[in-house]
């Protein structure tokens, strides 16, 4: 089993906690950190856009990184969101193990 950390970002942090809830709930994720506070400086239909979001570091497997992003783009307000995934190299034997036990 590979373990990802995946990076979304939001708009607010309800949007962020809500997105949250329904990830671990329904298992696709074993733990979502949420951090307030990021400024975000991007490009955008034409425009340099400058704004706060909320940034969410989500642990899961990596095989349940395209139900995790359907699920994610379906309670995202963005038309495009923010999902991308980088793996998890090395960490502690137990807690890999326990991203195993928690998502399905």
């Amino acid at each position: 089993m590979n373990s990802i950390v995946v990076f979304i970002t939001t708009s607010n942090e309800d949007e962020a906690g809500k997105i949250a809830k329904a990830v671990v709930e329904e298992k696709l994720a074993a733990c979502v950190n949420i951090i307030k506070g990021i400024r975000s400086i991007y490009s955008w239909q034409g425009k340099i856009e400058d704004d706060e979001e909320v940034l969410m570091v989500l642990k899961t497997r990596e095989s349940l990184f395209d139900a995790l992003a359907k699920r994610v783009k379906e309670l995202h307000s963005y038309t495009v969101p923010e999902i991308i995934a980088m793996p998890i190299v090395k960490g502690s034997e137990d807690y890999l193990n326990w991203i195993k036990d928690v998502t399905e």
